[in-house]
C-alpha cells in the first residue's frame, strides 16, 4: 500500500475528476477498485490527488514533453526517460517507458539492454550518447564529463539538450517520488535488510570478538 492517504472519487476536487474517468473509468472509484488500462495500480493519481495544483503541474510536464514544439524525437526521449527511470531504480518509470520505447521503434532485444547498454552494440552513436549523459544526469549528479557532452554535443543542438536534460531529469524527479512514496511497482519491501543466523547459533558473534582479540 502507498505510504500516504489516497483519494476515494466522493473526495475528490472537481479538478481531479477528469483524470479519473480517463485512467479508471467513469462513475468508478479508484481507490476501491485500483487498476488502470496498462496495468498499472494507478495509486500515483489518486496520491498526489490530495494537492490538485500538484497533480495538475505535473500533467503539464507531461504534456510538456508531448508537445508539438518539441525538437527533440520522441525515441531520444524515451530513451533517456526509460535509463533514468532503471538508473533511479523505479520500476515503475521504467516499466512504463519500456513500453513507449517499444511504441517508439526499439527492439525487444534494445529494450532488454538498456540495463546493460555499455557493453552492447546494439545503439547507434546518438543513443549512445543520450544514454551516456542519462547516466551522468541520474548517476552523477548532473556532473556531466566534458567528453560526454562533447559527444553530446556532436549529435544534437542546443535546444535539443535542453529538452533532453530538462525531461529526463523530471523522470529521474517522478522516480524518486514513486519510491519514496511506494506508489505503483514502486510499493515493495526494503531487501536490504540483516539476515539472521540459524536458530540457536552464536558462532557469527563469538568469529567476530575472535578477531578482535
Amino acid at each position: 500500500m502507498p505510504r500516504l492517504k489516497q483519494v476515494p472519487r466522493a473526495e475528490a476536487d472537481a479538478s481531479v475528476i477528469p483524470y479519473y474517468d480517463a485512467l479508471f473509468g467513469p462513475d468508478r472509484d479508484p481507490v476501491a477498485e485500483p487498476g488502470t488500462a496498462t496495468g498499472t495500480p494507478g495509486d500515483w493519481w489518486t496520491v498526489f490527488a490530495q494537492v490538485p495544483d500538484c497533480l495538475h503541474h505535473m500533467v503539464q510536464g507531461f504534456q510538456f514533453y508531448r508537445g508539438e514544439n518539441r525538437q527533440l524525437s520522441a525515441r531520444l526521449r524515451e530513451l533517456g526517460q526509460a535509463r533514468a527511470g532503471f538508473a533511479r531504480g523505479s520500476q515503475f518509470v521504467f516499466s512504463q517507458h519500456c513500453k513507449a520505447l517499444r511504441a517508439a521503434g526499439f527492439s525487444e532485444e534494445q529494450i532488454s539492454a538498456i540495463p546493460h547498454w555499455s557493453s552492447t552494440d546494439l545503439f547507434a552513436d546518438v543513443e549512445r550518447a543520450v544514454l551516456a549523459y542519462t547516466d551522468d544526469l541520474v548517476l552523477q549528479g548532473g556532473r556531466v564529463a566534458d567528453g560526454t557532452f562533447e559527444r553530446l554535443k556532436m549529435h544534437l543542438n542546443d535546444v535539443e539538450i535542453i529538452e533532453l536534460t530538462y525531461i529526463t531529469c523530471t523522470y529521474e524527479l517522478h522516480a524518486t517520488m514513486t519510491r519514496a512514496l511506494r506508489l505503483e511497482f514502486d510499493d515493495v519491501d526494503e531487501r536490504i535488510v540483516e539476515v539472521a543466523v540459524p536458530e540457536g547459533e552464536k558462532r557469527d558473534m563469538d568469529f567476530f570478538q575472535n578477531l578482535d582479540d
